[in-house]
């Protein structure tokens, strides 16, 4: 559906997001990670149009989305800050996008208007943050975009809203086959909802995976050896992360589980337990593997 191909684009000097290449299926939710800076917003900005790629390519169903009102009239893209026209309110703000959109559901936006409590007649400016980004939802979602941009989807938003926002997703993406993108840092959000994680770190791309797949190969162990096995033992493990407490270590390592485990177990540990890292414990080891710690920050 949606094609990368070494896309690159540079600000002066400052190449913001260098070559990356990458497809994004139909009707999947995409998970969009990395340090401060890395290019995220950027890459959003090239998929909705807004920039024009300084190199390689980017095609939505084989068309260019710059400078293209058709495949732009299929898109919709939610910044981190929205956009509302000065003084107005819900209402004024459906009516310019069911001008602009030909796919605006009128009766989706009265059943969002339902869920979402919200006034429809007064002023979006006078609104709080959380507000705000309730309305900029409604109006993305009304519209039925065949391709959905979100930029810190979940920020501002309470628990249950949080929950709300994620189910309408779903709903959409199964009932339309919408692609949705979402750019954010809350990476315990992203785990629950996202089918596909790509991680942008200083303009390059560092992986882009299922997530199944992501968890999949790196693993965290805990083990205790009375013994701790000398390094030519550990030979056939990829260990990237070692932490000791006492007899405990804590592992993460890369490869199959099952193969990991029948190794650590011909150790002769007192104990060992394979865990299913979280995301962002995923997304601290990959920028540790980068050079981008705690340790280097610091100094």
């Amino acid at each position: 559906m949606i094609k990368l191909l070494n896309l690159t684009k540079r600000f002066g000097g400052y190449t913001a997001l260098n070559e990356i290449s990458a497809e994004l299926k139909k009707g999947c939710i995409y998970g969009l990670v990395g340090s401060n800076g890395s290019g995220k917003s950027t890459l959003m900005r090239l998929l909705s149009g807004v920039y024009f790629p300084d190199g390689g390519s980017i095609s939505f169903e084989g068309f260019s989305i710059f400078d293209n009102p058709e495949i732009k009239s299929q898109i919709f893209y939610l910044p981190d800050t929205p956009f509302f026209f000065r003084g107005a309110n819900l209402l004024s703000m459906a009516d310019f996008y069911e001008g602009v959109y030909p796919t605006f559901d009128r009766n989706r936006f009265i059943r969002l208007c339902e869920v979402f409590p919200i006034s429809t007649t007064d002023k979006i400016d006078n609104m709080s943050k959380g507000m705000q980004r309730q309305a900029a939802l409604m109006l993305a979602l009304s519209v039925r975009p065949k391709l959905l941009l979100l930029d810190e989807a979940f920020d501002g938003l309470d628990p249950v809203m949080r929950s709300v926002l994620k189910n309408l997703l779903i709903d959409s993406v199964t009932e339309n086959e919408m692609t949705t993108v979402i750019a954010s840092h809350n990476l315990r959000e992203l785990e629950d909802l996202c089918d596909h994680i790509s991680l942008i770190h200083e303009g390059r791309l560092i992986f882009s995976d299922d997530l199944e797949e992501i968890k999949g190969r790196i693993h965290k162990v805990q083990v205790a050896f009375e013994s701790f096995p000398t390094e030519s033992q550990l030979s056939g493990l990829d260990i990237k992360k070692c932490q000791r407490t006492g007899k405990l270590y804590q592992m993460v390592i890369c490869g199959d589980e099952f193969e990991i485990m029948n190794r650590i177990n011909w150790l002769n540990p007192i104990f060992a337990e394979l865990i299913t890292p979280t995301l962002e414990e995923i997304f601290i080891y990959e920028m540790e593997e980068e050079g981008y710690d705690v340790k280097n920050i610091l100094g």
